[in-house]
Parts: C-alpha cells; structure tokens; sequence
C-alpha cells in the first residue's frame, strides 16, 4: 500500500469511526485474534433480511445479498477515475483504492488489488455452469462480484466488482473534512502561555464519549497541552469489559477518551468546546453509522469545577441555536475507567504506518 493510499484510509475511518468493524445492536461479533504480536480483528455485521431490505437500494439488495450481477457498462463506477476509497456499499469498509482501478474492458469496475486482504474473503463458485472465484466483503459477507487472473502485473490480478456493490469517498472530501476540523478546532498557544507551562509544570484530566473513540482520541491528540491520552470503557457496570462485550451493548460503557492536559496549556473548557465540535451532540445513543449506547455523547467530570464549567458550556450550546435539535450530551460524574486492548490506542497512527 502505498503513502498516499495509507493517508486517504486514515482519513476515512477518522470521520466514519468504528462503524464498519464494530458491532451494535443489530451487528454482531466475530472472534478476535492475535497473531505474531499483531492484531487481527474480524468483524462480522450480521442483519436479517428485513434489515438489509430497509437499508440498500433494490439494486444494492439483489448484488450484494443476492449474489446478483449488474448488467456490464450500466454502472456508475464503471468509467469512474476520480482519487479516492472504493468502500462496501452495504457496512462501509474500505475495499478498494482508486490508485489500483484500470479499464480490462469488460464493464465492470477492476482493479488490482485491495486496500486490504482481510477486508474481502473469497469462495468458490460453481454457478453459472463454470469454476469461478467469488469475492466477498469479509465484514458482512456481502457479495461484490469474482476475481481472476488475467489483469496486468505486477499482481496479474483482475477483480471484476459490481458498482451497486460499492460507495465511494473522494481524496479531496476526505482530507479537507478532516484537516478542516483540526485547523478550526485547535486552541492557539503563545510563547508566554508555553513558558509558564514549562516553569509551572502540572497535569489533570478530562474524560470524553463522543462516539468511536478512534478518531476522538485522535483529534484530542493534536491539541497542544495534551500531554497523553488514551481509550477505553467507562460509565458501566461490567468490570473489565472486553471491546466485544462493550459493542454488544449489555454493558452499559461508552466508548470513552481519557485525556491528560497541563492546564497551563490548554483550559478545561477548551477541551470541552473541541469536544462539541468534533462530534454531533444531539444524536442519541449514536453516532453516524454506530449506534448503540457505547456510542453515546457524554462528559464525565472528576469535580464540581469541571461539572459547572461542562454545564455552562453546553447551556450556551443550548442558547445559541447552533443545532436544530436538542442537545443529548450526558454530563456526569467519572466512574472507573477500564483501558482499551492494545491495538484500539493510537489507532490512527497505527492505520498510517501500514
């Protein structure tokens, strides 16, 4: 994969979250290993019928649960060549990069490669009265067409893949969604406040639910006074919960950031106005596609200055009209806070080293 293909995959799961591995009340969990000091996680969306009627298209149902194949030159990634991410149409993994798309001719969307083999798994097919190689989406097994071995080198592989299969998100969206949130968000800091740091050393902490904590964690990080930060679970009643029993929603944790500030740096309720940007408040019990509690708004204070100044804050939200719909961030008291597994830290640095 290259660097430029790494940095547009960060990008996306910065602003999509967990929602196409994690799980919530209709997805449910696959198993989860490790291999040789790597994580692998397999994530499995699992929806009835019914469920999957309601959330594709007709034609997206029939391809990607149906195992149905769109007519050639009719779809619209067919002739498609803008910079970008490929991602499954039905739970939003990334699959493919635009940098490995090429025309074979046949009418179909092809490429090269995946962005990454675990995100598609592959199954013998018989159909059709010929030996063919099915490709699938390896989250929610949907079907995105086959692939064969006649494209061009250097992996002289050709994935014939239906457009109904696929969305997809553009280079140039991604990157100024992303970085657009940084430059907005980010508390300036003069030399005289970085003196005072150094000379006057100090740490508290804040702790923040806003969704996936992937790239939360990450926002938070590139705020300077932060001096450390961390995900995890809190605000349950499980002890030591696992990130699969926490997506199951039987819990009660919220996907959570604790975070490590010199006050000196950066205010408390700094960190708080980020906090209000970085996510949409007023989404109860979600956000974007993940829903379930875990995923729920809220700020958990460690005293009463921290609780007064989260409440001022958000009444002034309230005041201001900036949303259309009542503000649904829980503002309560800190409880235990269980650290994440190893591989949730740091997501989005260790999504760019690949």
């Amino acid at each position: 994969m290259t660097s430029k293909t790494a940095l547009v995959l960060a990008y996306f799961f910065l602003i999509f979250g967990c929602g196409m591995q994690g799980a919530s009340q209709h997805n449910h969990i696959g198993e989860e290993s490790e291999t040789l000091g790597e994580t692998t996680m397999e994530r499995k969306v699992i929806k009835s019928e019914k469920e999957w009627k309601q959330e594709l298209t007709p034609e997206q149902f029939q391809v990607l649960r149906k195992h149905g194949t769109e007519r050639a030159f009719t779809g619209i990634y067919d002739d498609h060549y803008k910079n970008g991410v490929y991602l499954c149409a039905g739970c939003g993994t990334p699959l493919f990069s635009s940098e490995t798309k090429y025309d074979h001719g046949t009418g179909w969307p092809s490429f090269t490669a995946a962005v990454d083999e675990s995100h598609i798994s592959t199954h013998s097919d018989s159909s059709q009265f010929m030996h063919r190689i099915e490709v699938r989406c390896s989250v929610c097994e949907g079907h995105l067409g086959h692939v064969f071995d006649d494209g061009p080198a250097p992996t002289h592989k050709h994935f014939c893949i239906n457009s109904a299969a696929l969305d997809f998100k553009s280079e140039e969206a991604t990157h100024v969604s992303s970085t657009q949130t940084s430059q907005d968000s980010t508390p300036e800091i003069t030399d005289s406040e970085e003196a005072k740091a150094v000379a006057n050393p100090t740490e508290e902490v804040a702790v923040f639910a806003a969704g996936c904590f992937w790239g939360v964690e990450n926002k938070f990080r590139q705020v300077k006074g932060v001096r450390s930060t961390r995900v995890g679970y809190t605000g349950g009643q499980t002890p030591n919960p696992t990130y699969g029993q926490v997506c199951s929603d039987k819990t009660g944790h919220a996907e959570a950031v604790e975070i490590r500030f010199d006050p000196n740096l950066v205010g408390y309720g700094d960190l708080v106005t980020l906090f209000f940007e970085l996510h949409d408040p007023t989404q109860l019990n979600r956000q974007g596609p993940d829903f379930g509690s875990q995923y729920r708004s809220a700020i958990f204070y460690l005293n009463e200055e921290q609780k007064n100044e989260a409440l001022r804050i958000r009444a002034e939200l309230v005041q201001s009209d900036r949303y259309q719909k009542p503000i649904s961030t829980l503002i309560v008291p800190a409880s235990e806070f269980y650290q994440a597994e190893e591989y949730h830290q740091q997501y989005y640095d260790k999504l760019t080293k690949k």
